[in-house]
């Protein structure tokens, strides 16, 4: 459930952050660490995209702080989005997903900044600032590999050919790893079953997998993979 943005007067100068985030009480956290700033202020939070689409104009958020395990789409879908719809938005993504595989994603689908929920309280609410004041933010760690990547001729690393998967056919990959049946999928991404089985094999050949075994086995594996640090944020908060 959506939470209505706070417009009390004595906080308008603030700077407002919308929070969109799957966990009720990780929002919770969220705006409390952010309230508690001189200089910031939660103006609004929810779980549904749907639902932050619709609190942008009532809510006026400075930046919009969130994860990519949303309900009913996929982070990198929501800020495509925004991107359309509230280009002059700032959006900040705070994720417990791998951040040297999605940073980049996000960064393509339009987003200013990238946390892993595994950061420090402190450098949160640094990233925070730094996309309100027009800069970009990655960790130090995303950097490095990105120069990496850029200058150094070395091969590719061993999840390289998940990075040749489009964003709905990892969205497609991530919910095969939550062991979601195709039918499940579709309904989930309100898509036709033969859409999904068209995204089914196309990973398959991407990846060079022969069975729907296979499939399900790597697509599990990546997802452990990905998520596997519990956040240290949650208990920073």
């Amino acid at each position: 459930m959506a939470r209505m943005p706070d417009t009390s007067p004595q906080k308008t100068r603030k700077a407002r952050v919308l929070i969109v985030e799957d966990q009720p009480i990780m929002r919770e956290k969220l705006g409390e660490l952010i309230s508690s700033q001189a200089d910031l202020m939660s103006c609004g939070d929810t779980g549904n995209p749907r639902n932050a689409i619709d609190l942008i104009s009532t809510a006026k958020p400075n930046l919009i702080l969130t994860g990519l395990a949303l309900q009913e789409c996929h982070g990198l879908e929501f800020i495509k989005d925004l991107r359309l719809r509230y280009p002059r938005v700032p959006v900040l993504v705070f994720s417990m997903y791998d951040e040297s595989f999605y940073a980049e994603r996000a960064m393509r689908a339009g987003a200013n900044g990238f946390v892993s929920k595994h950061a420090p309280t402190h450098e949160l609410l640094c990233a925070i600032w730094r996309v309100l004041t027009g800069s970009i933010y990655l960790s130090e760690r995303v950097t490095a590999h990105a120069m990496q990547q850029l200058f150094a001729r070395s091969s590719l690393p061993a999840e390289s050919e998940v990075e040749l998967l489009t964003d709905r056919e990892l969205e497609v990959f991530e919910l095969i790893g939550q062991g979601r049946s195709t039918r499940q999928i579709a309904s989930a991404l309100h898509l036709s079953i033969k859409t999904i089985e068209t995204h089914r094999s196309r990973i398959k050949l991407k990846l060079k997998l022969n069975t729907a075994t296979e499939l399900a086995r790597h697509a599990a594996e990546f997802l452990q993979h990905t998520t596997s640090k519990r956040p240290r944020i949650s208990r920073a908060i």
